[in-house]
């Protein structure tokens, strides 16, 4: 069965982030009340500004991902537990468009995960600076708050690496996209110096895609896969705005095939390393 997510409208997606922002403004506020303090006391506390934490609580900003543990020196360890999960629950979904989060679901409970992109670095590998650069050339445009709240999804999001080290990652990405040098040199380097540093990863494989390739098989363009841990496995493919999650086990043999093509077909990681240095050294 292949389910279509064509309702991903920046409306929808809005409305469920200001709802999620809205819960966790309130359970940060239901905590300092219980506390006994004001915002005007709370803030300086936890080192941010009454203002902040104000717009915080209204749901209208965003949360710093070290909220939850300068709060737990003023709420007790008890109040930073029911934080930090109200938090996580908010960065992981928060951010992601509606379409996205299904498979979210699943990529986070993933054995193995296999990404072939190009498009762009996969979000699971995109360090700050390039997941800021994308969201920043987005159209329409996003405000500054928009792109902080997305940045922070995807970051958070990249914790899969480190939290499932006995999940593995392959990822094939065209070396293409590195040299269209998407927010410039500087972004362009810390990208090659995050590919390096986490390839070296035991649970991440990183292969790129050369530019010349005769053979190459991945015109339909970006696939991702992901087996679940009862070894069902998923097909996912994205468009404009919208994307397909593949579960009818013919279709997904069909990415498995491709998938498989497209790794014999691009640099083994140790090749990989080699272009990503000479590339690095040019910059």
């Amino acid at each position: 069965m292949t389910v279509d997510h064509g309702g991903g409208t920046a409306n929808n997606t809005e409305a469920e982030l200001s709802d999620s922002l809205k819960t966790f403004g309130a359970v940060l506020k239901a905590l300092r009340e219980e506390a006994g303090l004001t915002q005007e006391e709370f803030a300086p506390r936890v080192r941010y500004s009454a203002a902040y934490v104000a717009k915080i609580e209204q749901g209208k900003r965003f949360p710093p991902g070290d909220l939850p543990a300068r709060a737990g020196e003023v709420l007790g360890p008890v109040g930073a537990k029911v934080l930090a999960a109200a938090a996580k629950s908010l960065t992981r979904r928060a951010g992601l468009a509606s379409w996205f989060q299904q498979w979210a679901g699943i990529e986070e409970e993933a054995i193995s995960l296999y990404a072939y992109e190009c498009r762009a670095v996969p979000g699971l590998l995109q360090p700050e600076k390039y997941a800021r650069a994308v969201f920043e050339r987005q159209l329409p445009p996003h405000t500054k708050e928009q792109i902080d709240q997305k940045v922070a999804a995807r970051l958070e999001r990249q914790t899969l690496l480190t939290e499932r080290p006995n999940t593995a990652f392959a990822f094939i990405i065209e070396q293409a996209i590195l040299e269209r040098g998407v927010g410039g040199r500087t972004v362009t380097r810390t990208v090659i110096d995050h590919l390096l540093s986490v390839g070296e990863r035991t649970n991440v494989e990183i292969q790129i895609m050369p530019l010349r390739q005769e053979g190459h098989c991945g015109s339909d363009g970006q696939l991702y896969m992901a087996e679940t841990p009862e070894h069902q496995w998923f097909g996912y493919t994205e468009g404009h705005r919208s994307s397909s999650l593949i579960s009818d086990p013919g279709e997904v043999s069909v990415l498995h095939q491709r998938y498989g093509k497209l790794r014999s077909q691009a640099l083994d990681c140790r090749a990989t390393v080699d272009v990503l240095e000479q590339m690095r050294g040019a910059l």
